[in-house]
Formats: structure tokens, C-alpha cells, sequence
């Protein structure tokens, strides 16, 4: 006989259970408890059953929709109840992801995980199924996105897992993380329990992986970007790949540390291995990576091509007062990273700050021997908290460790007076903070709410301070020039512009609507969960981690233009950009009769355009083949930089109206000569059709780039007689 009942009629007797495991001394005993409480459970004259999952719920890494009665009889099911925020829900995966790989479907266990959203954003199906990528998610999920199950069955936290066995009777409930020993004693004794009495099933369960029906896309959900002003570089960390990328601002990629899978070792850059990182901070050749996954702080020597750790140990750490060797000090999950200086000092260089996400604080790892705020002098290398209680609040406090945060995700450092502070972009609670450097005093900038303990005061509102509302913030970045912090405002899918004297915040691109299209103004421009973003040259750029559009969007703060960073090899292949996704057009052989002719050399400056005109003659008597295609091709040998973003080929319809070809020079152009070839093939045909021939003719157009600004557009005509 069965029940519909909630975890609570599970709660008297796994509490007896658990004060009994504490006096238990050997593995036989813990087994033994176990084993007599599950004796106990199913004994009850009643089952507490499991609710169905509700009919027109959406499924992921399913072929079809499961059914607890009709798919999961047979089987210990866990039931993961999630949301892809929540950084405790993030924490519990690894542990998912070792049971997994020791008892499978046929041994009779199968994980569904039940999302139940926080934020109206992890609604949407497509973002849940970004999540399950970006996560490696691999066991079948469902997107609950009412929440009915949660409801019916009383769940209180995220997460929570339940345990049900193979007639849909619940038998345990975990709450919260950090549970691992228990989920897997309380696992095993269950499949065991079961399989003694003849009640597991070995059948398969149909497992489609989402990851498995999309196409490949080097940059996979890249988390933060950062700018290295020296030496004209962006650190991208391409979360989702595993590795960091150094490129310049053409988008050359020069360096690719670590990836495509993940892992934690040190070495040389082609040994190295990062799992999911996520803020990058760079300096005179040294990048610094919150190596989120593996609760590490690594360090990258450009100059050496080495990876070092500098902080963390390997594996999550509870500690929320630290004060250890940087290499001693288990941390937890740190999200993003930031360069400065102790003490009272304004420039230099000798502190990374770190925005813990995993234990809702703000962390700071010495480079060099100093001081912090209401600290003696501390040693090089210690690794400490900064700010925040430890407590998961949105509390705004003079005294930094009585403050506190809700998974601080995004940091940006103003050194300068009046502000000297850091600014924090603090996800879970919806909200951007300031640290002063002075004191650490915490205080409120803009977004949720008066209440420290309600982390529900989001949404999508323009305005002043409180009453303006952001919805899960992950990147913030400072624009000195024009004192204004940007804010990647992530599940609103805009970027937003906070003026902190006033307080004001406002929306400066993105639509609200996730998705990816490119115009030629802000307004109209879409993101999809922007997670990171920074100012380059000298506050003209604005560089965003458009995540789950797998690019590098750049904002133009003159003209106000959004265009996308071509990310790409040494080589001819464009890894990542505006033609992602196309098949690339086969270059056809000219014949070799076909002339080259080598127009004069033409100057031009970063930025401008350069615009083609195709004049070209026909013999009397022919026209235009009809059905096939002329066409036209750029090349750029050696110098492909060229013709990453631009339009590299296109069609000749008439020979009475011929194509203006143009190609704009690059911001940023490693060479400063360069030689750019137009490939030209006409298909023309005797005006009586009796002969069909194919012409091409080759332009070698010399560039000589200047840093004297030229006018807007160059024209240069391309004239020949067949």
C-alpha cells in the first residue's frame, strides 16, 4: 500500500539513523545501521511514494519523457533536485559524478536530476540545457519549471537529494552539500538491500546526451576576458574547453594552455591541465586564473610556459578564516580574481583578490610581503579573508567580517580617490557591492533589497540604488576614464552601466532577450548570460564574455557598435566568429594563363576601410554563364589577420553591375605590411552558347598600415579588358 507524502515523514527515523552513525565506530557497523534502518523503512505499512513527474514537463539527455512507475521500477533512483545557480548545487555534481561512475544503470542506479528554479532566467529550457553542457551533466534531467514536485514533496534548500527505491518509496533525504560519505554508504546498502530480495532490475535506460547533437565550437561558454594593456593581449578563459587562451586584439590566438578536458596538473604549457576556470588577471606576463573547479588559484608564466599553483590544495575547502601558505590553504570555488595593492598604496600589484563564491566571501592571497586593513604585516603568500561573515546574506556592513555576500561571482578594482575600492558583483543576491580598500567597510551600490536575508529581490528595472533591479550578476569591470562600472547583468541578458556617485543604473546594451543578434546599435544587440567583461583602449572598448553564445563580443563606447572578436590560430582557420558554423567555400584553381597584376602600394590606418571596385570587360560577343556562379575570393597569405571578421568572398550576378568590395582594416594589425590578393573567376559564354570558358585574374594590393588617420573610405579600382 502506498502514500503520497512529503520528506518530512522520512525525518523521525533517518534522524535516529544518523545520531546512531556518529557513535559508530568500523565501516560493519555504519553498514549494519544502515541495513536495519532500511529493514525498518520498508517494513512500513505504507510506502511514502514518490509523486509522478507531471506529464509535459521537458526532458534533457532523454530519448523521451521517464516515468517513475512505468521506467524506474527496479532501480535505486536518485533525485537531485537543482538550480544551475546555485553554487552548493555545483559543488554536490562531483559527487553525482563519482557515484556514477561506480554503479551504473545496470547495477540498478539512475540519478534524474529535477530542476527547480530560482530565477525566472533558469526557467528557459535552452538556458538549463547550456547549464547541463557547461557542467557535464550526463544523466537525464527535467526541467520542473513550476516546481510542482519541489512542492509536493516539501523541499526546502537547494540542493536536496532523495533516495528512492525500486518501488518509488523514498527511503533517505540529503539536504544541502558535503554529504558524499553518506550518499554512497546510504546508496550501496540500498542496491544491496534490494538486489538480496530480488527487487533490482538490470535493464537500460535510454540516455540520449544533448552534448552529443551539437556541432563542435572552440570556444565553449568563455566565463571571464581580461586585458592586458601593455602588451596589447586578451586572456580569455574558455570555461567550457578547459583552457586559457591568450589572443591579440585581432583575435590571433598565441597562446592555448590546458584543455580540452578537464584536470589539475602543473607543468609545461602542453602538460597543463584547468578545470572550468573562470576569472583571469594578468600582469607583465603573468596570468593569474581562479581554477574554479579544482579550488585553485594557478599561476601561468608566459616567459617560462609554465603553470604553478599559488593557492588552494585540490579539493574544496570549508575554511572561512584561512591564513595559511597560499599552497596550504584549502579554498573554495573562487570565481573570479583581481589585481592590486595593499596598504595605502594605490598602484602595484602585490595582492590578488579573490571573489570565493564557494564560501560567500572575498579573499585576498599575498604576492609579496604587506599589509591589509586591521592585519600586522603579513607574509608572502599567505592566503586570508578579506570580507564576509561566511554566511550565504546580502549584508552590508563598516565591520568587513560581520558583512556578507551571496556567491560573489565578478570583481573590479578602482585604486584611484575618491573611490579606492572593490567592486563586487554578487550573484545569488542580485546585487553590486563596494569593499573599501581602507577599511573594508561593505556597502550597498545597487540591486535587491534592505532585507540581508532575502536573496529574491531581483528583476529587470533601470533606476536608483535599491530600486534598481539586476537578476544575477556575474562580471563587473570599471571604466576610469569615465568613473562608470559596467555590469554584466547575466540572466537579464544585458550589460548595464552603474554611476557610483549617484547610484544610478541603467541599461547600456541587450534587449532582455536571450539570444545573438548583431545591429549596428546597443539597443538592439542580444547577449545570452554574459558572465564577464573589461575596458580596453583606453576606455573605447568594452570586451564581453557572451558565454552561452560561445564568443567575445566588443562594444564600441564611441560609436556605439557591437561587433564580435574572430577568435583564430596562427593559421588560416577561424576558430571562433562571425562564421562559425558555415561551410567553408573551396578556393577554385586559376588557370595558369590568368594575370597578376600588382596594383601600387596603398596606405591605410587601423579601422579604416578599404573599397574595392571590380571594372572588368568582357570579349564583344560573350556574356555571363547563366546557372553557374562567378565569383570573387580574398586571400591574405601569410597575413590572415586580415580577414578575420571580414567578408571573404561573393558572387558576380552581372557584368554590367559588378560588386564594391570592402575590407576594413583591423583595430589592432601585428604587421605593419601586408599584402592582400583579390582573386577574381568569371564564367562567360559565346552569346549563341556554342563555347563556355572560365577566365580569372589575380590584384595584389600591397598595404602599408599607418597610424595617421586617413579618411573614411579608400577607394581603389580593379580594371581589366578579357
Amino acid at each position: 500500500m502506498a502514500a503520497r507524502c512529503s520528506l518530512a515523514g522520512l525525518l523521525p527515523a533517518q534522524t535516529s539513523l544518523e545520531y546512531a552513525l556518529l557513535d559508530a565506530v568500523t565501516q560493519e557497523e555504519k553498514d549494519s545501521l544502515v541495513y536495519q534502518y532500511l529493514q525498518k523503512v520498508d517494513g512500513w505499512e505504507q510506502d511514502l511514494s514518490v509523486p509522478e513527474f507531471p506529464e509535459g514537463l521537458e526532458w534533457l539527455n532523454t530519448e523521451e519523457p521517464i516515468s517513475v512507475y512505468r521506467d524506474l521500477c527496479g532501480k535505486v533512483v536518485i533525485l537531485d533536485f537543482f538550480t544551475y545557480c546555485c553554487i552548493n548545487c555545483i559543488h554536490l555534481l562531483p559527487d553525482l559524478h563519482a557515484l556514477e561512475h561506480t554503479y551504473s544503470d545496470k547495477d540498478g542506479l539512475l540519478i534524474v536530476g529535477v530542476h527547480s528554479a530560482k530565477f525566472p532566467n533558469e526557467k528557459v529550457l535552452d538556458n538549463i540545457k547550456s547549464a547541463i553542457l557547461r557542467y557535464n551533466i550526463t544523466h537525464p534531467v527535467v526541467n520542473d519549471a513550476d516546481a510542482s514536485l519541489w512542492q509536493e514533496l516539501e523541499v526546502s534548500c537547494w540542493p536536496t537529494l532523495v533516495i528512492v527505491g525500486p518501488r518509488g518509496n523514498m527511503l533517505f533525504s540529503l539536504i544541502g552539500e558535503g554529504h558524499k560519505d553518506k550518499l554512497f554508504l546510504y546508496t550501496s546498502i540500498a542496491l544491496n538491500y534490494y538486489k538480496d530480495r530480488g527487487q533490482i532490475r538490470s535493464n537500460k535506460i535510454e540516455v540520449k546526451l544533448y552534448k552529443d547533437s551539437l556541432p563542435p565550437s572552440p570556444l565553449l561558454f568563455p566565463g571571464k576576458v581580461t586585458v592586458d594593456h601593455v602588451s596589447n593581449r586578451l586572456v580569455i578563459a574558455d570555461t567550457g574547453h578547459h583552457r586559457i587562451l591568450v589572443v591579440w586584439k585581432n583575435g590571433q590566438i598565441q597562446y592555448s594552455i590546458g584543455g580540452p578536458n578537464p584536470g589539475r596538473k602543473d607543468g609545461i604549457f602542453s602538460e597543463s591541465t584547468f578545470n572550468s576556470p573562470q576569472g583571469v588577471a594578468i600582469r607583465n606576463n603573468t596570468i593569474y586564473v581562479a581554477d574554479t573547479e579544482n579550488h585553485l588559484i594557478r599561476k601561468i608564466d608566459l616567459q617560462a610556459e609554465m603553470v604553478s599553483t599559488v593557492a588552494g590544495i585540490g579539493v574544496q575547502g570549508t575554511d572561512k578564516e584561512g591564513g595559511a601558505k597560499g599552497e596550504e590553504q584549502p579554498i573554495s570555488s573562487p570565481w573570479d580574481v583581481v589585481l592590486g595593492a595593499s596598504g595605502s598604496e594605490v598602484q602595484g600589484a602585490d595582492v590578488l583578490w579573490i571573489a570565493m563564491a564557494g564560501t560567500h566571501q572575498i579573499w585576498a592571497l599575498l604576492l609579496d610581503s604587506g599589509s591589509l586593513p586591521k592585519k600586522t604585516e603579513l607574509k608572502k603568500g599567505t592566503c586570508l579573508r578579506f570580507a564576509g561573515s561566511g554566511n550565504e546574506e546580502n549584508r552590508n556592513n563598516a565591520y568587513p567580517h560581520k558583512a556578507a555576500f551571496a556567491q560573489p561571482s565578478g570583481l573590479s578594482l578602482a585604486s584611484e580617490e575618491p573611490w579606492r575600492c572593490l567592486f563586487v558583483a554578487d550573484s545569488e543576491s542580485s546585487t553590486v557591492r563596494a569593499v573599501a580598500l581602507t577599511d573594508g567597510a561593505v556597502k550597498h551600490l545597487v540591486g535587491g533589497e534592505r532585507d540581508p536575508m532575502n536573496l529574491f529581490a531581483f528583476g529587470d528595472v533601470d533606476g536608483v540604488g535599491i530600486n534598481a533591479k539586476l537578476q544575477h550578476p556575474l562580471g563587473v569591470t570599471w571604466d576610469k576614464k569615465r568613473n562608470l562600472l559596467y555590469v554584466a547583468d547575466s540572466y537579464n541578458h544585458k550589460i548595464k552601466v552603474v554611476d557610483p556617485k549617484t547610484k544610478t543604473c541603467t541599461t547600456l546594451a541587450g534587449t532582455g532577450e536571450a539570444s545573438n543578434v548583431l545591429t549596428s546599435g546597443f539597443p538592439e544587440s542580444t547577449f545570452n548570460e554574459p558572465g564577464g567583461l573589461c575596458v580596453g583602449e583606453n576606455g573605447q572598448l568594452l570586451y564581453v564574455a557572451d558565454t552561452n553564445n560561445h564568443q567575445i563580443k566588443v562594444m564600441d563606447l564611441e560609436t556605439r557598435t557591437v561587433s564580435v572578436l574572430p577568435v583564430f590560430r596562427s593559421g588560416n582557420a577561424v576558430v571562433d566568429g562571425p562564421f562559425l558554423g558555415e561551410k567553408q567555400k573551396t578556393l577554385p584553381k586559376l588557370p595558369k594563363s590568368a594575370p597578376n597584376i600588382r596594383l601600387s602600394p596603398v596606405a591605410a590606418s587601423p579601422g579604416q576601410t578599404l573599397q574595392f571596385k571590380l571594372r572588368l570587360d568582357l570579349p564583344s560577343g560573350t556574356k555571363l554563364t547563366e546557372g553557374v556562379s562567378s565569383c570573387w575570393f580574398l586571400t591574405a597569405e601569410g597575413n590572415e589577420w586580415l580577414l578575420q571578421g571580414q567578408i571573404p568572398s561573393g558572387v558576380i550576378e552581372s557584368i554590367s553591375s559588378q560588386p564594391a568590395i570592402s575590407l576594413q582594416i583591423p583595430g589592432d594589425c601585428p604587421s605593419l605590411e601586408a599584402v592582400l590578393s583579390i582573386r577574381v573567376f568569371l564564367y562567360y559564354c559565346s552569346t549563341d552558347s556554342n563555347a563556355c570558358m572560365m577566365k580569372g585574374i589575380t590584384f595584389s594590393q600591397p598595404l602599408q598600415i599607418t597610424s595617421a588617420q586617413q579618411g573614411c573610405i579608400v577607394p581603389v579600382e580593379l580594371t581589366y579588358v578579357f
